[in-house]
């Protein structure tokens, strides 16, 4: 897993506020500054998802091999998830909600056309982690979704991908308001 993301200015950021209110010229933290942020968990409930179970748990295995500001988690029996996923008869897709929370539905109707349902889990795990489809696309882009074709079967982000997920859970383990609710249908 890559190293978790670390904020080495925030000694700056401290030692320019506390000399602008008239403190002394050092800020002395609790934890070393160069700690390093811990991920945003965010629990999934896969007990709906019927014959993709095993896909689910390795598109979120792939999204946590990829990233390091968010970890996808199964939820604890008794717990609310931050993600369903559901099986259905429809195309796959995905309803979120806010950033890391929302319904993924693993349509058997794209199955049944021959797409793999390891690289649908991750791209509908994409979307509730942020990301949009991006149509047409080629197979190294995951969320080419199906316009990459039936052959395409890579379930991996590639580096732009990683780098806004990274991003955005970023800015939300500094901002926790930046996880506003806001409703978005993707049906891929």
């Amino acid at each position: 897993m890559h190293s978790r993301t670390y904020v080495p200015a925030l000694a700056a950021t401290l030692t320019a506020a506390v000399s602008l209110f008239g403190g002394p010229a050092y800020a002395q933290a609790d934890a070393p500054v160069d700690q390093p942020l811990a991920a945003r968990v965010v629990t999934y409930d896969a007990g709906a998802s019927a014959e993709f179970r095993g896909a689910v748990d390795r598109g979120a295995a792939i999204w946590n091999e990829s990233v390091d500001n968010v970890e996808l988690r199964p939820v604890a029996a008794g717990q609310r998830a931050d993600i369903r996923v559901l099986a259905d008869n429809g195309w796959p897709r995905a309803l979120t909600t806010s950033l890391g929370r929302g319904t993924v539905y693993m349509g058997r109707q794209a199955v049944n056309e021959g797409y793999d349902t390891v690289r649908i889990a991750a791209h509908e795990l994409g979307h509730i982690l942020g990301l949009p489809d991006r149509k047409p696309g080629p197979c190294s882009s995951l969320m080419s979704g199906s316009s990459a074709g039936v052959p395409c079967t890579n379930p991996y982000p590639n580096a732009a991908e990683k780098a806004e997920v990274e991003g955005d859970f970023g800015a939300a383990l500094a901002r926790p308001s930046a996880t506003a609710p806001r409703q978005v249908m993707t049906v891929d």
